[in-house]
């Protein structure tokens, strides 16, 4: 038999008196204590009473029935403090049968609450976030069964967003109530590209506010309900079949999604929402807030990332629910994009002449987002513990990739002291618009030739503005991957012939499709791999589907039209996939000369070192080459074993190592012997104090970043090489495990600009 309560009524009666008691005009105080007591009486409850976070931190009684009247606004406590502050630490409900025999109940004599045993208290949650607790005594000792517990998770939501709107309390009443986060915070993280903003936080996956909270009719709410969540199974499973999708979501992350779209319980739980008499978007809310707030302060990191999972396919419900399935995100001047992760062309989606800079929970500086975010030049911190429930959309908030911080809601002198930080990048930067046209010499007259890393069409818009002598990488995965489909033979060519008469004369070295890995195409089918940075990718995808690779190889000897031709396989591992993969270009020159179309002028072949089973095969390799290109960033992950897309090991190693360094003068060595062109265009090529190493090796052709080229040629400019040489050669016989502050004591000892 069910117990006393509102069970037995259902609680769509008691949402309603308490929309009707606050539909009359009154004093905020009248109308809180009408809220009370209306609980009270439906609830068959001695007490009902609403505590409210106050900015401080404490709890504050704001109205009761039952308890004393002279407590309201006298009693508080802090969060974790008696039974009210450990339902708001736990951010869950609290069902006792004896409250004094709690180790956590707290006696408060001015509340008169001496004679009450039974005890139930629920978060008020609004976005996951705990702003205050609604509490029902009786004087029996009983456990509040779950249906009463149930609903009034019910009441203290829709309360949750009362307070919010400010239905219950004007705003001089809310003004000292903790609403959404308000103090000032720093978060330490790591830098994932260089520079620093300030703007307006905006969020990756905005939560649709449910703008109806109680609904006129359950029976078609939840057939709105059931369509949607139908939908929602619907589109999760296309994505799982290589239909439509997220591009660069990874497939168990949408494998979870679709476990997730299709529990009972969460259904259930939505179902039992909308019966209740919420509308559909209510539902969602209610559920998300409960999950956020269970989930959200586990330690392990297996639950919070369900969490994750979880916001996300809340989101989506929500947006299928309001038809904004497809809506594209209009930004705000100034805007600071706060997001879990990026996939590597979710970026590609924004305006980038607003977005001033990207704040990440997750990621590594070596993800493709990272990438992405240096070649646009926008400013990047990732590894940002707890950001996503720590700021609101809307907050203003820097981004410091200089110190690897993130500030939300900065206070008054931070900003200035960032400001007075940004006018002296900007003129550093007029400093290296300055030396725009100055060629690369050393101090002693060696020539180092700088060259870009492209890959967007908003690239070949600023070539001509860095200084680039040429584009040493063009990353052609990237045309794929924002694309609804295969890009045809045409699409491709169309792009390369852009690309060439952007270059107007200079070198472009097209890479071939570096798929596979973190960089996955929502409508190529691929299977699951338990390793996929050493699975099926790269070169090794081209010469498996020969038509793939073939067809881009067309496109790019089309486009040159008897121009010259630079093109280079990706992690080449042994001899015989470059054999195999130059025959393709040969067959493809053939090809067209036989339909009487023009061979490029020059052309060309060439591979990256990036695959350690190289180092001892250079001898074999670099005389079927025309050139070689060192890609450091996948050359680093395999010499140190270490998944650059993994943030727990992706910092275990120093690109200033012996190790690495010693690999790095192998490779040099090697190819000064048999006179074959090098190159590197991974991320150390674009670090001043990186390149001032690579320079010092030997190496004469770097490519990186556009924003790194001015500080790398400043460097350059100031550099001796051959004193460099010396100095570095000896720091090579070292036993540390990096000569990261050796090489910067050297710098600053040649007045070297790093």
């Amino acid at each position: 038999m069910a117990g006393p309560g509102i069970a037995v009524r259902g609680p769509r009666s008691l949402l309603r008196q308490i929309r009707e008691a606050m539909a009359g005009g009154g004093p905020a105080q009248a109308k809180l204590d009408m809220v009370v007591r209306t609980i009270a009486v439906s609830m068959v409850a001695e007490v009902c009473s609403i505590y409210l976070r106050r900015a401080s931190g404490d709890l504050e009684l704001f109205a009761t029935e039952g308890l004393s009247r002279d407590a309201v606004h006298v009693t508080r406590m802090k969060p974790g403090e008696g039974l009210v502050g450990e339902t708001m630490r736990l951010g869950r409900p609290l069902n006792l049968s004896d409250a004094a025999s709690h180790p956590s109940f707290s006696y408060r004599p001015e509340t008169g609450e001496d004679p009450y045993h039974a005890f139930l208290a629920v978060p008020l949650l609004r976005g996951g976030r705990a702003i205050g607790v609604l509490v029902v005594q009786n004087r029996t000792e009983r456990v509040y069964e779950d249906e009463e517990v149930e609903d009034l998770q019910i009441i203290a939501m829709v309360l949750a967003e009362m307070v919010s709107s400010s239905e219950l309390l004007g705003a001089d009443e809310l003004k000292d109530v903790e609403l959404a986060p308000h103090k000032p915070e720093r978060l330490k993280g790591a830098r994932f590209a260089e520079g620093l903003a300030y703007g307006v936080a905006v969020l990756h996956e905005q939560p649709v506010a449910p703008e109806q909270l109680l609904s006129d009719d359950a029976l078609a709410e939840e057939a709105r309900l059931k369509w949607a969540i139908e939908a929602l199974q619907t589109q999760i499973d296309e994505m799982l079949d290589g239909q439509h999708g997220l591009v660069g979501a990874s497939y168990e992350v949408l494998d979870t999604y679709r476990l997730f779209a299709h529990d009972r319980g969460w259904n259930r739980g939505l179902q039992e929402a909308v019966r209740s008499g919420l509308t559909a978007e209510a539902a969602v809310e209610r559920v998300r807030s409960e999950h956020r707030a269970r989930l959200g302060q586990a330690r392990d990191p297996y639950l919070r990332e369900r969490l994750h999972d979880l916001e996300d396919l809340n989101d989506r419900l929500l947006r299928h629910l309001s038809g904004d399935v497809h809506a594209v995100r209009q930004l705000p001047e100034d805007a600071i994009l706060i997001a879990r992760n990026l996939g590597p062309a979710d970026l590609l989606e924004y305006d980038r002449t607003k977005l001033k800079g990207i704040l990440l929970e997750e990621g590594s500086a070596a993800s493709h987002a990272g990438i992405v975010a240096r070649a646009l030049d926008i400013p990047c911190v990732g590894r940002l513990a707890g950001l996503r429930d720590r700021v609101s959309e809307g907050d203003p908030v820097v981004v410091d990739a200089e110190t690897a911080e993130a500030w939300l809601r900065p206070r008054p002198d931070v900003v200035k002291a960032l400001k007075a930080r940004m006018e002296v990048r900007a003129q550093r930067k007029a400093e290296f618009a300055r030396l725009r046209d100055t060629p690369a010499f050393t101090r002693d007259g060696s020539k180092i030739t700088l060259l870009m890393n492209a890959g967007l069409a908003v690239d070949l818009d600023i070539l001509g503005e860095t200084g680039a002598e040429g584009i040493g990488l063009f990353r052609t995965e990237f045309q794929f991957m924002v694309a609804e489909e295969m890009p045809r033979l045409e699409a491709q060519t169309a792009l390369y012939e852009k690309v060439l008469e952007a270059a107007n004369g200079m070198p472009v070295t097209f890479r071939t499709l570096d798929l596979g890995g973190d960089k996955l195409l929502p409508y190529m089918e691929l299977e699951r791999e338990d390793n996929p940075a050493l699975g099926w990718r790269a070169v090794r995808m081209g010469l498996d589907r020969p038509a793939l690779l073939r067809l881009q190889i067309r496109a790019l000897i089309k486009a040159a039209a008897g121009r010259e031709l630079r093109i280079m396989f990706p992690l080449v591992a042994n001899v015989d996939e470059f054999r195999a993969a130059r025959a393709f270009v040969d067959q493809e020159v053939a090809w067209a000369l036989k339909r009487g179309r023009p061979a490029p002028a020059r052309l060309d072949v060439g591979a990256m070192v990036e695959a350690p089973s190289l180092l001892w095969h250079l001898d074999a390799l670099l005389p079927m080459t025309d050139f070689v290109s060192v890609g450091t960033n996948d050359l680093m992950q395999y010499l140190f074993a270490a998944d650059r897309g993994n943030p727990r090991v992706s910092d275990r190693y120093d690109p200033l190592s012996p190790a690495a360094l010693r690999a790095l003068k192998t490779i040099q060595q090697a190819c000064e012997d048999t006179g074959t062109p090098v190159s590197v265009c991974g991320e150390m090529a674009g670090r001043p104090l990186e390149a001032f190493a690579l320079v010092a090796l030997g190496f004469d052709r770097l490519s990186m970043p556009p924003a790194g080229i001015g500080p790398v040629k400043q460097m350059v400019l100031s550099c001796d090489r051959e004193a460099a040489r010396r100095n570095v050669e000896a720091l090579l016989k070292g036993s540390g495990g990096s000569l990261r502050g050796e090489i910067e004591t050297l710098a600053r000892k040649l007045y070297v600009a790093v």
